[in-house]
C-alpha cells in the first residue's frame, strides 16, 4: 500500500479522497492554487503545495507543476479526483513516467473511451448495446452522410468523436439541416477539443439516463455495482442522481451489468469506471464511459456498504479485487442532490463569502461538502458546493429524508439552488419515478412560460 498521495483535485472531492487516504493510514499531499489557499482540505491535509495563481489553466490543468509537487513531497501515486486531468491520458502517461502511480485506468484505456467513436466500436466487439450510428466517424463526402442519416431515420444527433460535459453535440430533424449542422459541430469540435472528428446517432426521443458502475483489477477481474439513475438533467449537467434506478427489472439490470464487467475484463480495465446508457422501450443503448470516480459515486456506495475511493487506491497499488460479483449486494434506496452556489432558478454563478452555515444530519443523511461559514466561494472554479445524499430502505423513505435535510440546511451569504432541489422533490412526475433526461428542462420552460 502507499504512504503517501498527491490529491491534484479540489472542493469536496478533494476533501473526500484525504477522509479515504487518512481511514487506510495514508499520508497525503494536496495541491492548490491561491484561490483555495484557506480550503478546509489544504488545512487539513499532512502537505499542501500551491501550484498557481487562480485560473485553473495555470494550477490545476498545470501538468508540470502538479507532478513537481508530488517530487519534492515524495509521494508515491495521484490521484487526479474528477474533471480538470481525470480523463486526461497525456497526464496519466506522464505521471507514470515520471515514476508515480496514476491512481486510475492506464493511459490506453483513457485515450479508447475518450474517443467517443473508437470507444463505441471497442463496446459492440465487447457485446455492450449502443446506440444505432454510423460506423466511425463521418465521412468527409455530403452524400454519404446524407445516406448514412437516412439509413438511421430522423431524427440524428451529430457529436463530437473527443467531445464530453454536453458540449459538440447538434440534433438534426430534417435532412435539409443535415449538412450545415454537421460542419458546424466539426468546426466546435475542433475549437473545443481540437479534434474535428465527429459521428451521428439516432437521437433517442423520451430517454432516461442509467449508468452502471464497475470496479477492476488489473488482473482481468471485474465486477459491477448496480447501476444510478441520473435523468433529472439540465443542459446535460446532472441535478439529482438515485441508485437503484426506479422501475428496472433485476434480470436487466444483471444481464446489462455483466456485459459491461465482462468489456473490462475485455479491454484490459483497471479501476472504477461508469458505463453510460441512454434507456427506452425496455433497451439500454451505451452513449460513453468515464474513465474516474463520479460526482454521484456516493448513492452507490450507500446501497452497496462499498468504499469506491479506498478500492480505486487498492486497486492502483496492484491489490486484487476483494469483491466477487455474489459479494455484492444492493439493499435500500439513495439520492443525491448537488449544492451548488447558483441562482437556483436563472443559474447564474454565486460565488462570495459564506456567512452562516449549518449543514443537515439525521438518520441516512450524509454531506459531502468542504465548505464552512467564514469560506469564500471562489469564481474561478465549477459552482458545485457539496453534495446531500439521503438514504432509506425505500426510495419514498429517502425522499421524506431529503426533503428535511434541505429544509434543515442553512447557506447563507450566497444563494444556492436547495430552492430547486425542494420543488423537485414534490414534483409529481419524480415522486413517481422514471422521468426522461428532457424533463427538467420542459418542466422549467413551462414555468418560464407561466411566469412563475
Amino acid at each position: 500500500m502507499f504512504g503517501k498521495i498527491l490529491i491534484a483535485n479540489r472542493g469536496e472531492i478533494a476533501l473526500r479522497i484525504q477522509r479515504a487516504c487518512r481511514e487506510l493510514g495514508i499520508r497525503t499531499v494536496v495541491v492548490h492554487s491561491v484561490a483555495d489557499t484557506e480550503a478546509k482540505y489544504v488545512k487539513l491535509a499532512d502537505e499542501s503545495v500551491c501550484i498557481g495563481p487562480a485560473p485553473a489553466a495555470q494550477s490545476y490543468l498545470n501538468m508540470p507543476s502538479i507532478i513537481s509537487a508530488a517530487e519534492v513531497t515524495d509521494a508515491e501515486a495521484i490521484h487526479p479526483g474528477y474533471g480538470f486531468l481525470s480523463e486526461n491520458a497525456d497526464f496519466a502517461e506522464k505521471v507514470e513516467g515520471s515514476g508515480f502511480v496514476f491512481i486510475g485506468p492506464r493511459p490506453e484505456n483513457i485515450r479508447l473511451m475518450g474517443d467517443k467513436v473508437n470507444a463505441k466500436q471497442a463496446m459492440l466487439k465487447a457485446g455492450v448495446p449502443c446506440v444505432a450510428g454510423s460506423d466511425g466517424a463521418l465521412p468527409e463526402d455530403p452524400k454519404e452522410i446524407v445516406r448514412i442519416a437516412r439509413r438511421i431515420g430522423y431524427p440524428v444527433i451529430i457529436k463530437a468523436s473527443g467531445g464530453g460535459g454536453g458540449r459538440g453535440m447538434r440534433v438534426v430533424h430534417t435532412e435539409a439541416a443535415l449538412l450545415n449542422a454537421a460542419s458546424l459541430t466539426r468546426a466546435e469540435a475542433q475549437a473545443a477539443f481540437g479534434n474535428p472528428g465527429v459521428y451521428l446517432e439516432k437521437y433517442l426521443e423520451n430517454p432516461r439516463h442509467i449508468e452502471i458502475q464497475v470496479l477492476a483489477d488489473e488482473h482481468k477481474n471485474a465486477v459491477f455495482l448496480g447501476e444510478r439513475d441520473c435523468s433529472m438533467q439540465r443542459r446535460h449537467q446532472k441535478v439529482i442522481e438515485e441508485a437503484p434506478a426506479p422501475d428496472l427489472a433485476e434480470k436487466l439490470r444483471d444481464r446489462i451489468g455483466e456485459r459491461c464487467a465482462e468489456a473490462c475484463r475485455k479491454i484490459g480495465y483497471r479501476g472504477a469506471g461508469t458505463f453510460e446508457f441512454l434507456y427506452q422501450d425496455g433497451e439500454f443503448h451505451f452513449i460513453e464511459m468515464n474513465t474516474r470516480i463520479q460526482v454521484e459515486h456516493p448513492v452507490t456506495e450507500m446501497i452497496t456498504g462499498i468504499d469506491l475511493v479506498q478500492e480505486q487506491i487498492r486497486v492502483a497499488a496492484g491489490e486484487k479485487l476483494r469483491l466477487r460479483q455474489k459479494d455484492v449486494q444492493l439493499r435500500g434506496h439513495a439520492i443525491e442532490c448537488r449544492i451548488n452556489a447558483e441562482d437556483p432558478y436563472r443559474f447564474t454563478p454565486s460565488p462570495g463569502r459564506i456567512e452562516a452555515y449549518h449543514p443537515p444530519g439525521g438518520p441516512g443523511i450524509r454531506v459531502d461538502s468542504h465548505i464552512y461559514a467564514g469560506y469564500t466561494v471562489p469564481s474561478h472554479y465549477d459552482s458545485l458546493i457539496g453534495k446531500v445524499i439521503a438514504f432509506g430502505s425505500s426510495r419514498d423513505q429517502a425522499i421524506r429524508r431529503m426533503r428535511i435535510a434541505l429544509s434543515e440546511m442553512v447557506i447563507e451569504g450566497i444563494k444556492t439552488n436547495v430552492p430547486l432541489h425542494l420543488d423537485l422533490l414534490h414534483d409529481s412526475r419524480f415522486l413517481r419515478g422514471g422521468t426522461s433526461i428532457h424533463y427538467l428542462e420542459e418542466k422549467l420552460a413551462r414555468e418560464r412560460k407561466s411566469g412563475h
